[in-house]
């Protein structure tokens, strides 16, 4: 009876410790479910991938591929720039894919085209801005697919600028990633993906009315689906690459990057593009936080300068910039140690602001730099130069002695040679 009574209590416990456990462990702990085929959440600033999902697995980017088309047009046009709509523009789009209604020689600006892109994803207006830009579809795929690997992506073949969908027309959830975080680097680029309406005014071949275009980012409008921290940035839909998206959000300075690809409705007909966005911006929010390092004009060290003056030989070594990165929420609180690097040989003068080193802090395997910059100027001492002159005189007044005393000398054994 006694053994079975230990046993009894031994099992209690145990119960209640597995209890306490799995009640510490809360939803945040867990991994999304993400019922999309293939899904990524990334950190927009350091592209740290937080989920992955299939995340190399070869897919129909659809309209996604419209932010490739807005990188080459921001980077090779000035807004400003006019545009012809050519004959191939208007009658090539397939059957059922949007248009924003360009007529043949209609003149509009690159800003204009990449509103209608971005906003409405009117696929007219992609091969406006590649014929602008390249003369052809096939060429500036060409252009496409140079800048894609430019960017480390290694899965991705574009065959046209607007996403209809082809066989060997494809990208991966990563490499969209990388093309995206690229893009949201541009600040125009940010503006038009955040927008959630445009209207193209009357031009010399359309002058009937305004034409109006909505977001087709549901976060950004739709009560049904609205992030209340989302950014952007493209939706894509063809019926063999089904639903896709690619979205970002920012919610305490913490910005996320998410891709979905292939996704379909659930049982509730809801759609997953959204729903596990949605699922995948939580996750990303309650486990992960940025944590300032360092502020700028920290002191992270001082250093003393030998050939300066007493009163400002100790260099003052600050932080130029703000230092945050990115942490897991429990290591919110963690001390973390800087590396420092101070160049070698530093000599006075040195003038306040001026770069005298670095310093790095390494969390998580990714690395964050900032200048280290003098806090105060350091003057150079002129006490070796005292020294210098205060020895020549001596010599000088040495030599001079030494001489006058010789003189002395030779006058007196000259007057007694003549006495």
């Amino acid at each position: 009876m006694k053994v079975v009574k230990k046993f009894c209590i031994c099992l209690l416990v145990l119960i209640s410790f597995s209890f306490v456990f799995i009640c510490n462990v809360t939803a945040s702990d867990k991994i999304p479910n993400i019922a999309s085929p293939s899904a990524l959440l990334m950190d927009l600033n350091t592209g740290k991938v937080l989920y992955e999902k299939n995340t190399d697995k070869k897919m129909y980017p659809a309209s996604l591929t419209k932010v490739m088309t807005a990188i080459l047009a921001l980077e090779n046009c000035e807004l400003t720039d006019v545009a012809t709509v050519s004959q191939n523009a208007v009658m090539s789009i397939p059957s059922g894919y949007v248009t924003a209604n360009l007529k043949i020689g209609e003149e509009v600006t690159i800003e204009q085209l990449l509103s209608v892109l971005l906003v409405g994803s009117a696929n007219d207006s992609a091969v406006v801005i590649a014929e602008h830009i390249s003369g052809s579809v096939e060429d500036f795929s060409i252009l496409m697919n140079d800048k894609a690997k430019e960017l480390g992506c290694k899965s991705t073949n574009f065959l046209n600028p607007y996403g209809a969908h082809e066989e060997n027309h494809y990208s991966t959830a990563y490499d969209l990633a990388l093309i995206s975080k690229y893009a949201m680097e541009n600040e125009t680029f940010r503006r038009l993906v955040s927008t959630t309406s445009y209207t193209l005014p009357t031009t010399n071949k359309y002058n009937k009315k305004d034409r109006y275009f909505s977001t087709t980012n549901a976060l950004l409008y739709d009560n049904k689906y609205e992030y209340k921290y989302a950014t952007g940035v493209k939706t894509g839909f063809t019926t063999p690459a089904k639903n896709c998206l690619i979205a970002s959000a920012n919610k305490n300075n913490l910005e996320l990057l998410t891709v979905v690809l292939g996704s379909t409705q659930n049982e509730d007909g809801l759609s997953n593009r959204y729903l596990d966005t949605i699922n995948l911006f939580e996750y990303g929010y309650e486990n992960y936080a940025l944590k300032e390092i360092s502020k700028s004009g920290d002191i992270i060290q001082t250093v003393k300068i030998k050939n300066a003056t007493r009163d400002t030989k100790k260099l003052d070594a600050a932080i130029s910039n703000d230092i945050s990165a990115l942490v897991k929420s429990a290591d919110k609180d963690s001390a973390t140690l800087p590396q420092v690097s101070i160049n070698e040989n530093l000599k006075a003068p040195i003038s306040k602001g001026e770069v005298i080193g670095s310093v790095t802090y390494t969390i998580e395997g990714i690395e964050y730099s900032e200048n280290l910059i003098a806090n105060n100027d350091v003057k150079k001492s002129n006490f070796l130069v005292y020294t210098f002159i205060l020895a020549t005189i001596l010599v000088f007044a040495y030599l001079y002695a030494k001489s006058k005393n010789r003189k002395r000398k030779n006058r007196r054994l000259k007057n007694r040679t003549i006495r």
